[in-house]
């Protein structure tokens, strides 16, 4: 299955919130640091940051979908060839979602956006801010929105670009900025707790408000097949039509959102044209040396118009919907907001008859989660949930939310499997041996008639702290599509099965005195059938971890 590393800046984001007792050092450095952070708590609690929009911060929208442009007149005869629909198409793997992101850059003539939760200036971080900076060069104007990126300091590609005419950059919700050292920032963790645990978990990009590429991918190199230690098994997809404009819609509403900065005002760096010719350039020579070895070109020899004119590009035309959080959700967090997204799931999990397949790589049912799954097990729906085993995931503490409800959940009936943290052959030009393998696709496929596919995970933090989006599209050639890869993903080759112990495996164990675990994990290895008792390839640091993140109260934060 194409897929928050403790070196990955996914897991930082999502571990800040509730991981700092694991980095803490002996007690009396602890006791004397957080005395410290106290007593200044007093100095800075009244030093809020005024909003974005009492700074140099224009309004703008997206470009007008009647807007000529050669996507749109390669779309229009297709749209109109299928009256209230979308054209989609699954990327399923790292290549093919790093190649279409590049070839949106290049079709694009008047606008480009791109909102992300990540976006690192590594190799194929800086092959896309490369394409970016090709596509404002030629008269595009490109807005990005990235959260959280100032937590450390702001890397010069980025910054450097952000002096372009036709290149602006924002960042949602920032803590900290890059003229604050590490004290303060530190500061902000106690004094502006509720900000820092909301995050802007969108992932979209679109060209000329025509195309879009939706789904659970951040710009970094682990999502791209192009990372030396992990490999993120993920799924995106591109949208064309009539609910692009509703994509749209949506980033203009967070780009002109109150708490979306312009990176100049959070970044003190000066940049003269001279600099900003030296990244050109530096980009293009970046360009000539990875994007062979990185696979990021193969898309740019046709143009996507003209594949699209020519219905190259294997478009499937369904009827669809765009569910997005409001920035709201995190400028006046709220008791009573109800995600739109995660609502809309709930409406059709409730409606399933046949089956309903969960990819979920943080997933932490909770209680009314288990009861709501027990419901449809009782009337004959099949649920099938496949998320990170303790060995392959990147957010041990998330594993700890999760792992007291296998066996309620299991005894509702629901089937549960655990991805395995297989080691990948990185592809050509990437030193190292492999690559270990993480889930991190956020889909569900109900019936086997309805696909959901976006940013959102089956959490707390999804449902009450995180912004999400999710298209929702209506097609069974889609969402069988999806269902083929899942059972892929979930054979035993692939994922641990996990059982409550029967009664010959529990009378085992006692006969060897072995402790009486209530759950068996099964999977297939160079033909052989194997059984565990406890998580499988964890380890005793992960396994450790997990005791302890299981014993803080932060369930409300996973």
């Amino acid at each position: 299955m194409p897929g928050h590393h403790e070196q990955n800046q996914n897991a930082l984001q999502r571990k800040r919130a509730f991981s700092t007792p694991r980095r803490q050092s002996p007690w009396g450095t602890t006791r004397y640091f957080f005395l410290l952070c106290c007593a200044t708590a007093f100095l800075t609690a009244c030093a809020t940051r005024p909003p974005a929009n009492g700074f140099d911060h224009p309004v703008t929208h997206a470009l007008p979908v009647t807007e000529i442009t050669p996507l749109h007149s390669a779309l229009a005869p297709l749209a109109a060839a299928h009256p209230g629909q979308s054209g989609f198409r699954v990327l399923s793997s790292g290549t093919d979602a790093l190649q279409m992101r590049i070839a949106l850059a290049r079709a694009a003539t008047k606008t480009l956006d791109m909102q992300y939760y990540i976006a690192n200036e590594d190799t194929t971080g800086k092959l896309l801010l490369g394409a970016a900076l090709y596509a404002a060069d030629h008269g595009v104007r490109v807005r990005m929105l990235v959260d959280d990126l100032n937590f450390k300091d702001i890397d010069r590609v980025m910054a450097g670009l952000n002096s372009h005419d036709n290149i602006e950059i924002r960042v949602f919700n920032p803590f900290g900025s890059a003229q604050e050292g590490m004290f303060e920032r530190t500061t902000n963790l106690f004094t502006q707790i509720g900000n820092f645990t909301r995050r802007m978990h969108n992932k979209a990009m679109i060209a000329d408000n025509q195309l879009a590429i939706v789904g659970g991918r951040n710009l970094a190199d682990e999502y791209f097949s192009a990372s030396e230690t992990l490999q993120f098994r993920d799924l995106d997809v591109l949208a064309a039509g009539p609910i692009t404009a509703d994509i749209s819609a949506s980033f203009d509403d967070y780009w002109n959102s109150s708490i979306a900065y312009p990176l100049r005002v959070l970044n003190q760096q000066k940049f003269d044209p001279k600099e900003l010719d030296q990244t050109r350039d530096d980009l293009r020579q970046h360009w000539r040396s990875n994007a062979d070895p990185y696979n990021a070109k193969p898309l740019n020899a046709t143009p996507l118009a003209s594949q699209i004119t020519s219905e190259q590009l294997g478009l499937v035309w369904a009827p669809a919907e765009f569910k997005a959080d409001l920035p709201e959700k995190i400028e006046h967090p709220s008791p009573d907001y109800v995600s739109p997204p995660m609502q809309r799931l709930r409406e059709l999990t409730r409606d399933a008859r046949q089956d309903f397949l969960i990819i979920s790589p943080y997933f932490v049912p909770h209680d009314a989660g288990v009861k709501a799954a027990g419901e449809l097990t009782h009337r004959g729906v099949r649920i099938v949930v496949l998320t990170n085993s303790l060995a392959a995931t990147d957010a041990v503490a998330v594993q700890a939310g999760y792992s007291p409800y296998r066996v309620p959940l299991l005894q509702q009936g629901v089937e549960l499997y655990e991805f395995k943290p297989r080691q990948e052959t990185p592809p050509a030009g990437i030193a190292g041996s492999g690559s270990r393998a993480s889930l991190h696709a956020k889909t569900y496929v109900i019936d086997h008639k309805i696909l959901v596919i976006g940013s959102m995970n089956l959490d707390p933090r999804s449902a009450n702290l995180n912004t999400e989006l999710a298209l929702v599209i209506h097609s069974p050639q889609l969402a069988d599509q999806i269902a083929r890869i899942f059972a892929h993903a979930t054979s035993p080759e692939q994922s641990y099965r996990v059982t409550l112990a029967d009664e010959a495996q529990l009378a085992y164990l006692r006969s060897i005195g072995a402790p009486l675990s209530p759950l068996v994990w099964a999977d297939v290895e160079n033909g052989m059938r194997r059984t565990y008792i406890f998580d499988p390839q964890a380890g005793l640091y992960r396994n450790l971890l997990t005791g302890l993140f299981s014993l803080l109260p932060v369930n409300a934060e996973l």
